[in-house]
């Protein structure tokens, strides 16, 4: 039998096609990620491949998650991360602050808890900030409402907050509004707006973020997977408003959640009951000296 290379004819050209078929496959994915990307930059590898599912079905293309990685790092499509922060909290003033209600509640139906919080996004042209306010439901991880304001006034936090209101279906249902304790949460403005709403209110106690986590974990998403830069910027405020109505739009309606069992946000909006998380916390909480020594 006539070989090349020690291998019989027959298996050398079949490595071939092999190798031919698998460059296309490979080629295939790397449209789709860059696809997707167009609007969703920097979405991360797990969500990613969670995401194209029903594409890799329609063109009968089979990769698990470690392959699918393994073609983002051939291709040099790893997302890197970034750091950059600004202060948008104060919570040295003279209004009331109310107890976290949220501290071991586990909501089982959407609108039956939402978390707020205020963000900074770059003009870079002006070198200056404008800011974002998010309310996001915390059962379906669904943005409810949201406002683009250019100052840290309390009118961007009643804007994102009247819209949530008014997206709010049953209002006979009862419902929980937490935040931090930053002077825009506490005014009287917004305070009398949610108890006009019969809405309760709920607030962190310390400084600690993972009292909000929820509500900061969003500001990261949509910061960090919608840009290719080092941060999120806009040319002005104009252009910030259109273009995080799209994020939140894509954000809402197409990226799938670790925290709801893969669902999208306005897919698990429609759920009831517990929704299961597919992500693990690898970090371990350390309580004492001993448990430090033990780590």
């Amino acid at each position: 039998m006539c070989q090349v290379f020690g291998y019989s004819k027959q298996a050398y050209y079949k490595q071939l096609q092999l190798n031919a078929n698998t460059a296309v496959k490979e080629e295939v994915i790397v449209g789709l990620i860059k696809k997707k990307r167009l609007i969703w930059k920097r979405g991360s590898g797990r969500n990613l491949h969670q995401c194209l599912q029903k594409e890799f079905k329609t063109h009968d293309i089979k990769i698990g998650r470690d392959k699918f990685f393994d073609v983002l790092r051939n291709n040099h499509l790893l997302i890197k991360p970034k750091r950059c922060r600004t202060k948008t909290t104060c919570s040295y003033h003279h209004f009331n602050r109310y107890k976290n209600l949220i501290e071991k509640a586990v909501p089982a139906r959407a609108n039956e808890i939402w978390v707020s919080d205020i963000t900074y996004l770059w003009l870079k042209p002006q070198d200056k900030f404008c800011y974002l306010s998010v309310i996001t439901d915390l059962y379906s991880r669904k943005i409810v409402g949201y406002c683009v304001h250019e100052s840290l006034s309390v009118k961007g936090c009643i804007d994102a907050l009247k819209m949530a209101v008014k997206n709010r279906k049953d209002k006979t249902l009862a419902l929980i509004h937490h935040s931090d304790r930053g002077v825009q949460y506490c005014c009287h403005a917004y305070v009398k707006l949610l108890q006009k709403q019969q809405i309760q209110i709920s607030m962190t106690q310390t400084g600690d973020p993972l009292e909000n986590a929820v509500a900061e974990r969003i500001h990261k998403t949509i910061k960090e997977e919608f840009t290719d830069d080092r941060q999120i910027n806009f040319c002005n405020i104009e252009q910030a408003k259109t273009e995080i109505k799209k994020f939140i739009e894509f954000y809402n309606k197409q990226r799938p959640h670790r925290s709801v069992q893969w669902l999208t946000p306005n897919e698990a909006y429609k759920c009831t009951g517990t929704l299961r998380r597919v992500w693990k916390a690898y970090r371990r909480k350390v309580t004492d000296w001993g448990d430090l020594e033990k780590a």
